[in-house]
């Protein structure tokens, strides 16, 4: 049975656990994108060096998060750097896969057409490779932060100054009082829920030309958009 009273007389410490978790994801997922889009780019380039990088973030993603986190103690100490460091891990897979993918699937017609129009390198990557990328590389995104906010709670294990939301759920499981759980729990799955509708229509902002074009007319205007074939 759910004690409303307390529920109510803990929203302040509500409030601030949910400020943490989100901070916490936010800055897990912003750097494990920096890391992995820099780590991909390379990897495009040089098929060896990509077979390693892919597998060794496999590898990282398949050691227990409370392991992980356990292990970091002894290192960097109850900081937040001990937490961050697994949630950014964790990340990488996610990220590198589908920023790989999304390179991948740039139609190689469209890369020679950029080439004959003048850009080459950094040029044809920021304005035609990643434009056209975009979709698979949101769908990285939001799929990553779902899963760091889920993570997030797990970083209860290192003490009451970190978990987020997860600080409920420890905290309610030690004391056998499920309110506390729920109280936790609930507005983990809610905030997961709300930043995957946010990065969904910031998705559908970024690339309007991905859900309304075929299959093939995409790059066209992905690459019209910016600004290729346009006499930029």
């Amino acid at each position: 049975m759910i004690d409303w009273a307390w529920a109510a007389n803990h929203l302040d410490d509500l409030a601030w656990r949910a400020f943490q978790h989100t901070l916490f994801a936010g800055l897990a997922v912003a750097i494990g994108f920096a890391i992995s889009l820099g780590l991909a780019i390379v990897a495009l380039r040089r098929a060896r060096l990509r077979s390693v990088l892919v597998t060794a973030s496999g590898v990282v993603y398949t050691i227990p998060s409370l392991a992980l986190f356990a292990a970091l103690v002894p290192i960097t100490g109850l900081s937040i750097v001990t937490a961050e460091i697994p949630l950014i891990l964790y990340t990488l897979l996610i990220f590198m896969r589908n920023i790989l993918a999304g390179l991948d699937a740039v139609p190689p017609d469209v890369l020679e057409a950029a080439d004959a129009m003048g850009y080459t390198g950094r040029a044809r990557l920021v304005r035609v490779e990643l434009p056209l990328a975009l979709p698979l590389v949101m769908a990285g995104v939001r799929l990553a932060s779902v899963s760091t906010i889920g993570l997030v709670t797990v970083s209860g294990i290192l003490g009451d100054r970190f978990g987020g939301l997860g600080f409920f759920i420890f905290e309610g499981y030690a004391h056998v009082f499920p309110t506390e759980v729920l109280f936790g729990a609930l507005p983990t799955v809610l905030l997961a829920l709300v930043v995957d509708v946010l990065l969904q229509r910031l998705e559908r902002r970024l690339t309007p030309w991905s859900s309304t074009l075929t299959t093939a007319d995409r790059p066209r205007a992905a690459m019209a958009g910016a600004g290729v074939g346009s006499g930029a």
